[in-house]
């Protein structure tokens, strides 16, 4: 453009250092390619170890190279990206050590455990001793004190599937077989090799915390939990939990469908149809079994109480259960446990100064023990309706027991002592219902639950509620956080526990989730969480979803549900204001 004025541009040669700019401001430099973890050495040491870095948006292991000036902001253990590293990486290193004292076992890596852990089985020989256990954990401590490199190569795909069918993981060669990519990245301890879905840490060095603990049939490897990450917690006692787990273990067994590998076998051998429909018969056959348990007890149980962590299914469990009673001739009275919110200005706050409406003191508990134990003594109460728009609570329907009715109340607090004090236990019957994925990718590589739930409720929410991939994602911490000190540490109170995970789920939900990550804005915290869900759901074929009941679990997130208005016949109730 004529008579502009021109920047002064000129070529000039590569600096032979990089600067990485810190969220505070403050600048590091060091000579051109050199790994993350050189700079984030030179940071204070932080209560929580720094065990990866954010760079430009993306999160990156300690050894990636800095070739060019980047933004940086360091993951630590105290982050779930950060303790996925972490464990990831622990999970790594037993298995090595596992295989070089066990060469003739297979060693299993199962589901977590509440305080921090996981649930490991052996198959090939009888349990480990504790004798046995002990040994291995001191290998993995020698491992740990020798910093051994955790090295990484890019393998051709194929080169990857025959080795690992030579060392007899067809679990793993079965799932590479469908992979999309034409590589896979291994990385190698000394003489183990292995493919572990996610980053893991430089060397064994940072490997400080853990232990293991006989449980059951099998053993636990512990480690520390992200609100205290160099701290192991003690470990707890979960017979019902681990009981659960094992139930799902052999449905898999029936199914013939041990791995995703394994699904996406039988989804190409045309049995999509017999797993889906076994997978839900056995689903049913559950609850009827929950069902015939409440009947067993119809003289003395007045009260239901179903809780469980978000997008476990709670709402439709609650339905087919009821079905199930009516069968039974027990007619159930559903109560909405959100209608007994105090008003908005009365719920507690949080650390942060928002309104904690997961905590149970955002539930007016007098009122709520007041109308049941009315109800349970036969008498005609005014239920309370809560306004989620003006956050206040009013008038409701009017409500009186008929004569073998039982009420059945759903919210995160069911299993939580403090909900319903007054009234006897023998006069409840609570269940904890739960998606507890046992459905791994490998040995190694489990499918977390959350993460499944996490996926069922983002597309559950772009379905029904009108949110975004970005804003589920964005809200999933805090809805997490509250689970954690509401829901987990009431699990074992529970009298049933109910395992809503189907094993076809991810194969059905993948097509649906991925689009709608694909939409998280490239830059934005929750991309990072996005991209790791879509590298997880790479995984899966997908499934005709027409094939999946109408009354399945999985409709209540991918739409479709019969059961959708459904609610059991009441008779009419007298008004309480003409009484």
């Amino acid at each position: 453009m004529a008579g502009a004025k021109k920047t002064p541009v000129r070529f000039v040669l590569p600096r032979d250092t990089v600067q990485v700019q810190l969220p505070d401001g403050r600048v590091l430099e060091a000579r051109r390619g050199s790994q993350l973890q050189t700079f984030m050495a030179a940071l204070d040491p932080d209560p929580a170890p720094i065990v990866g870095g954010i760079v430009n948006g993306e999160l990156r292991e300690l050894t990636y190279p800095i070739e060019m000036d980047a933004r940086v902001r360091p993951v630590t253990m105290a982050e779930a990206d950060g303790m996925r590293i972490y464990r990831r990486s622990l999970t790594f290193l037993l298995a090595a050590a596992f295989e070089e004292l066990f060469p003739q076992a297979r060693l299993t890596v199962d589901h977590s455990v509440a305080s921090g852990g996981y649930f490991c089985q052996v198959d090939g020989r009888p349990p480990l001793t504790r004798q046995e256990l002990t040994r291995l954990e001191a290998r993995m401590r020698e491992l740990v004190a020798s910093d051994l490199p955790f090295a990484k190569a890019h393998v051709p795909l194929q080169d990857a599937i025959a080795y690992f069918r030579e060392k007899g993981y067809l679990d793993k060669a079965r799932l590479l077989a469908h992979r999309r990519k034409p590589h896979l990245v291994i990385y190698e301890l000394g003489s183990f090799r292995d493919y572990h879905h996610g980053y893991m840490l430089p060397s064994t060095g940072y490997l400080k915390w853990f232990a293991l603990e006989l449980a059951g049939d099998g053993f636990t490897l512990r480690f520390p939990r992200r609100h205290r990450p160099t701290e192991l917690l003690p470990p707890p006692s979960y017979p019902k939990l681990l009981a659960t787990f094992r139930r799902y273990g052999d449905w898999l067994h029936t199914l013939g469908v041990s791995s995703v590998g394994a699904l996406n076998d039988a989804l190409v051998a045309g049995r999509a149809r017999e797993v889906i429909l076994v997978s839900e018969a056995l689903h049913e056959r559950h609850i009827a079994e929950i069902a015939r348990q409440i009947a067993d007890r119809r003289q003395e149980v007045r009260v239901v109480l179903i809780a469980g962590p978000s997008s476990s299914g709670k709402t439709t469990f609650s339905k087919r259960l009821s079905i199930q009673l009516l069968a039974l001739g027990i007619s159930p009275y559903p109560i909405e446990l959100d209608n007994f919110f105090v008003d908005r200005e009365r719920t507690p706050k949080d650390e942060n100064g928002e309104y904690d409406y997961e905590s149970i003191y955002a539930l007016d508990l007098e009122r709520l023990n007041h109308d049941l134990q009315e109800l349970i003594a036969g008498k005609q109460v005014r239920l309370p309706r809560y306004d989620f728009k003006s956050g206040r609570s009013g008038e409701g329907e009017v409500a009186q027991l008929a004569p073998g009715q039982i009420i059945i109340l759903e919210g995160i607090h069911g299993l939580n002592p403090e909900l319903v004090p007054h009234i006897p236990p023998e006069r409840t019957f609570r269940i904890y219902a739960s998606a507890l994925t046992q459905l791994n990718l490998d040995r190694y590589n489990r499918v977390s639950t959350t993460d499944t739930r996490l996926i069922r409720r983002i597309v559950r929410d772009a379905a029904h509620r009108g949110y975004t991939a970005q804003d589920t994602i964005r809200r999933w911490e805090s809805v997490r956080r509250g689970e954690k000190r509401y829901i987990f540490p009431y699990q074992e109170n529970a009298d049933a526990m109910f395992n809503s995970a189907l094993v076809y789920e991810g194969a059905a939900l993948a097509p649906l989730a991925e689009p709608l990550l694909r939409q998280v804005a490239f830059g934005s915290e929750e991309h990072v969480e996005a991209k790791r869900l879509l590298a997880f759901l790479e995984w899966f074929l997908p499934l005709d979803q027409g094939l999946i009941p109408d009354n399945s679990i999985l409709r209540e997130f991918i739409g479709g549900s019969i059961l959708r208005e459904f609610a059991p016949w009441q008779p009419p109730q007298e008004d309480a204001a003409s009484g």
